[in-house]
């Protein structure tokens, strides 16, 4: 039911709101990158930010969903705008609304509904507005392309998405980090588990860990400034209240001055785009399930030293190999894979899966044993592997130029995005004489 360009509705009402819901009509706001004037969310790490700036809602689903019984209202679901004559949630993302004398706004993603609106519907099943399951009638998200004033009866027109509009490829990386991050937290809530002294960060699209004595990136990394850039100070804080130094991920510096590390390339691409490719002579790849993770745990802590990366050794290693078992668990988690020569280990792998996402992670061949195409056949073994669970994307990260990299392409994985570790440097406090 996609409308044609050039369709034009209006606003009907303007909300806006001290956090929480109901939001309130007024007269007149300015709108900018982050939202209107005078709005503010009670959940800042859920909602928010330059890519969900904007709330709108079609006044045709909310009379849809009161005709269900439900007692919506304009507002009431904590929309900024709500609008009538568009069929808002048809309309595809990176479309682009003209509103009024200046503003443009481009939609940015479906506004999944939360407990928050409970109270708008009888039987308190939120659900009724999740485009999974009444697709018209969800309300959507939007960013700000140029910024204005949003008056109630300001026309709107339907336009098509910008040349070069990146609308997509922020709906995909929305996905695919959420899933990166979800590995993270069961890796470092696994290594904590197992004793070490880890600190985590899980606020909505924030996550993020600290670990005094592990030092090493992956024990120490803050993540969501791509979809909040404006919540730094908030991982900052964080990393100054655990004493450490933090590193922060993201596509620009998150502060004037940050030192960022070499650039990481985020590749992806469908499972079935991954040619099959057999192990080389000698070298069989074996896959362990959850009931043979000891096994697999076992052979990789038997493993040389050079089998890692040099900074990850002694404790940070250990709690590497048993956070990673932590992330094993459920029906989708992580698989792991070794590579190994007459029955002897020279290499092993990992893919955890969720949400439609295989992420690959971090693989290694001993050096002896590098450079024979057993890095190019465990990344056609998780492909394989990702497919027969259904997965629709296959997603790694390497560092630009590195072999790892060449090897994710050379496999049919495609760079879509670039990012950097940027390194936040907590000072040791400085006592002061009593």
């Amino acid at each position: 039911m996609a409308q044609p360009d050039g369709t034009r509705g209006r606003v009907l009402q303007v909300n806006v709101s001290s956090g929480g819901v109901p939001k309130r009509p007024v007269a007149e706001a300015w709108v900018d990158r982050l939202g209107l004037t005078g709005d503010a969310h009670a959940d800042a790490t859920e909602h928010g930010g330059p890519h969900r700036a904007v709330a709108l809602y079609a006044l045709e689903a909310i009379r849809r969903v009161q005709a269900d019984g439900h007692p919506i209202s304009p507002g009431s679901a904590g929309e900024n705008l709500t609008t009538t004559g568009i069929e808002l949630a048809a309309l595809p993302v990176g479309t682009r609304l003209a509103i009024g004398e200046r503003l443009v706004l481009e939609l940015s993603k479906p506004d999944n509904p939360c407990k928050t609106i409970a109270a708008d519907f009888t039987d308190g099943r939120f659900a009724r507005i999740s485009i999974a399951t009444h697709p018209l009638d969800s309300r959507m998200y939007a960013r700000v392309l140029t910024e204005g004033p949003v008056r109630p009866g300001d026309a709107i027109t339907v336009l098509p998405p910008a040349p070069g509009s990146m609308a997509r490829l922020h709906e995909l990386l929305d996905l695919l980090e959420s899933v990166e991050q979800h590995e993270a937290l069961l890796l470092w809530r696994g290594a904590r588990a197992a004793g070490h002294d880890i600190r985590i960060l899980d606020d909505g699209d924030l996550a993020a860990a600290a670990a005094p004595d592990l030092n090493h990136p992956v024990f120490n990394r803050g993540y969501g400034l791509r979809q909040l850039p404006h919540l730094v100070d908030r991982l900052m804080a964080f990393y100054r209240a655990a004493g450490t130094d933090g590193y922060l991920v993201a596509a620009e510096p998150p502060w004037p001055g940050a030192a960022g590390g070499p650039p990481l390339q985020l590749l992806a691409g469908h499972p079935a785009a991954v040619p099959t490719l057999p192990p080389p002579a000698r070298v069989a790849i074996r896959r362990f399930g959850n009931g043979d993770r000891g096994r697999w745990l076992e052979a990789a802590r038997a493993m040389p030293p050079e089998s890692f990366e040099p900074a990850m050794a002694g404790a940070v290693r250990g709690a590497f190999l048993e956070g990673l078992l932590a992330t094993t668990a459920g029906h989708h988690g992580s698989t792991l894979f070794l590579a190994e020569v007459d029955g002897t280990p020279v290499g092993w792998a990992r893919v955890f899966a969720r949400r439609g996402v295989a992420l690959l992670g971090a693989a290694e061949v001993l050096p002896a044993w590098r450079g024979r195409g057993i890095h190019r056949a465990l990344i056609a073994a998780r492909a394989r592997h990702a497919e027969a669970d259904g997965m629709l994307h296959v997603v790694a990260q390497a560092r630009d130029g590195s072999p790892s990299a060449r090897n994710l392409v050379a496999m049919g994985l495609r760079p879509i995005w670039t990012r950097r570790d940027y390194a936040y440097v907590v000072e040791p406090a400085i006592g002061v004489p009593s």
